[in-house]
């Protein structure tokens, strides 16, 4: 058989099998990261990129996700199919073999795949493993095949079950509620983010979601479909659509430089912050890694070459820093490397070598072009790395002056913190209560012991639309970081925050339950996120949840958190009962705020974590950027979802 056959010819040889998964049920985590709500989503995705990969190869176009009634998955491609003969090594099925051996799949095979995502080769047999039930069904050669699995046990051979002219792949599985204790539920929003994200990742591939468990009136279920024509360039757009550009063009471009693709897009828009995002095979890339460096190499060495010449510059009395070329910059890295190496603490940080050079390359050859020949753009792009230039300088100025101040206090915590007695921060907690009147309550509710509380005074200052030297002027904002006890960073810089520092371990926002609550919550949360993401991504930050009504009778009371439970309570309770609605934390006395919201034995702290930071930022920039019309869009679809007063 010739090289060029065997290139394309996808079967049971094409598969190795690395090793056996005994401890995959046994300690999943070590494979998909936790069993709560991220974990269970990553079933799908593992599922997904394996189809995703026979995209990336060429054999594959289009991609159905259906979330089942049963809140099951099942997937669906026209790619080649899963071998199914025998393979020589393990004497089964290659379907089998892909299904119930940890790293067992063409992805090993540089002849079957030269580029693939998932887990670091985790695959579909670890779905497999943490599934009750999952069956496979493979179109391939005119032949129908079907295997199924319980709890990664194959339950028969595979078998041939019927004729076709379809081609490709279905697996449906249902995730193991015994590993998946917290829920079995599926997100279709957070699904939905990730189905978009590879459909502007991976140009021309059409991916369905479905969600069968929604059904409208007509009888249509939920869904969307994602396809993109111009990927990077379009994703940019996507998730600039709150912010308004200052470049009349988004720049992008598509090379491959010493056998490693690699595609680029970016904007400039009128906002302070930077937002870049990268991936390596489809993998978001959290921690950045050597395609990232090599893209600031190119933008910044470039841009600072153009800048110089353009004679801008002169009256500047301080350098430039490679930070001010990246204020207001949106930019999508994404790069094809062929045998990955993660670092990094979540293993999503990229460290070959090989790929700094030709990522920084291909970057300049861009931007010189685009400066070239859009003159306009590129004296505006300068502007406004002078502008961001003088701000941080001016923010410098206003950190220098907090954290003087803070010395020349003493290093004293803020007037209004109630701090509690307890050293270790891995046992500490802190509140920040919205308002005085609510923090009176909850600090004569908490438990001093180890329950801090930080009166907020009203709504702070909006970060997404604020320089950063105001940002640094805030006083509200001042007294989080001395609180907190970590030093103030730049949103670029988050390792500035120096985080072994920090002084509890729980950073709790605690707002009354109403519109007002959540837009402050929201702003909290906003600051963090731009200035403090290490808090969030190392699950340090939660919501607390005080209920809305208490239901009464005699010296019977009971909590509702919705309006469900209110209803089930008093249907309960019979007649004679009397119901309180709880508009803010002031209602309620030290004793009610203690035993519904802040005891950890019966308190419900929402922890919030980021999925996807591309979503999370487009989210942010919608809800607190200037555009009105995408954010009342988004409060009308997510009506169900809010407590609005009358």
């Amino acid at each position: 058989m010739s090289e060029e056959v065997k290139k394309h010819n996808y079967s049971a040889d094409s598969i190795q099998a690395l090793e056996g998964m005994e401890h995959v049920r046994m300690r999943p985590s070590m494979y998909i990261g936790d069993t709560g709500v991220r974990g269970l989503h990553h079933l799908v995705y593992e599922v997904v990129d394996n189809s995703i990969d026979e995209a990336l190869a060429g054999h594959c176009d289009t991609i159905h996700v259906t979330i089942n009634e049963d809140n099951s998955i099942t997937v669906e491609d026209n790619g080649r199919g899963i071998p199914v003969d025998i393979h020589k090594k393990e004497g089964v099925s290659a379907l089998e073999v892909v299904m119930t051996k940890i790293g067992a799949g063409g992805k090993f095979d540089k002849d079957s795949y030269k580029v693939s995502g998932g887990l670091h080769g985790v695959g579909v047999s670890c779905v497999n493993a943490l599934s009750n039930h999952l069956r496979a069904t493979v179109y391939k050669d005119g032949k129908i095949y079907e295997q199924e699995y319980e709890r990664g046990k194959a339950q028969y051979p595979v078998k041939q079950i019927g004729e076709t002219d379809k081609r490709g792949t279905t697996v449906t599985f249902t995730p193991d509620d015994t590993i998946f204790t917290q829920t079995t539920e599926y997100s279709y929003d957070t699904l939905a983010a990730r189905m978009r994200e590879l459909s502007f990742l991976n140009k021309g591939i059409t991916v369905t979601l479905t969600d069968r468990r929604e059904v409208d009136k007509d009888g249509n279920f939920a869904g969307e479909t994602f396809h993109s024509k111009e990927g990077l360039k379009e994703f940019v757009k996507f998730l600039d659509g709150n912010r308004i550009p200052i470049i009349t063009h988004v720049i992008s471009m598509e090379n491959e430089k010493g056998e490693i693709p690699v595609e680029v897009a970016l904007i400039y828009n009128e906002s302070y912050s930077e937002n870049i995002f990268s991936y390596v095979n489809n993998i978001n890339t959290h921690e950045g890694g050597t395609h990232l460096q090599g893209f600031r190499m190119g933008l910044t060495r470039t841009l600072k070459k153009y800048a110089d010449a353009s004679g801008l510059l002169e009256k500047l009395k301080f350098e430039i820093s490679g930070d001010d070329f990246r204020e207001g910059l949106t930019a999508i890295v994404s790069v094809k490397v062929s045998e990955p190496q993660f670092e990094g603490q979540t293993k999503t940080k990229l460290g070959n070598r090989e790929v700094v050079s030709p990522v920084s390359q291909a970057v300049a050859e861009m931007l010189e072009s685009y400066l070239e020949e859009n003159p306009n753009d590129a004296k505006i792009i300068v502007q406004k790395v002078i502008l961001a230039a003088q701000a941080r300088h001016a923010a410098k100025k206003a950190r220098e002056m907090v954290q003087r101040k803070t010395v020349m206090g003493g290093g004293g915590l803020p007037g209004k913190l109630s701090d509690c007695s307890e050293q270790d921060p891995a046992k500490c907690e802190v509140f920040f209560v919205e308002g005085d009147s609510a923090g009176g309550t909850a600090k004569q509710g908490r438990d001093r012991a180890f329950q801090a509380i930080m009166p907020l005074r009203g709504k702070i200052l909006n970060v997404e639309k604020a320089m950063h030297h105001k940002v640094f002027e805030n006083e509200e904002i001042r007294n989080i970081f001395t609180a907190l006890g970590v030093t103030i960073g730049t949103p670029e810089d988050s390792k500035a925050l120096n985080l072994e520092k920090l002084r509890y371990h729980k950073v709790v926002i605690m707002c009354d339950a109403d519109v007002d609550g959540s837009h402050i919550a929201t702003l909290i949360l906003t600051f963090f996120f731009r200035y403090m993401r290490e808090l969030i991504e190392n699950g340090y930050v939660y919501i607390a949840t005080p209920p809305l009504y208490m239901v009464k009778k005699g010296n019977k009371k009971e909590y509702a958190w919705t309006d469900a439970q209110r209803d089930e309570i008093s249907s309960r309770m019979g007649s004679g009962f009397a119901i309180q609605r709880y508009k803010g934390l002031g209602e309620m006395n030290a004793e009610q705020l203690w035993e519904t919201t802040m005891n950890p034995e019966f308190r419900t702290l929402r922890q919030i974590g980021i999925d996807s930071l591309a979503e999370a930022d487009r989210v942010f920039s919608m809800l607190m950027g200037d555009e009105v019309p995408p954010r009342r869009e988004f409060i009308e679809k997510n009506a169900a979802y809010a407590n609005i007063d009358a």
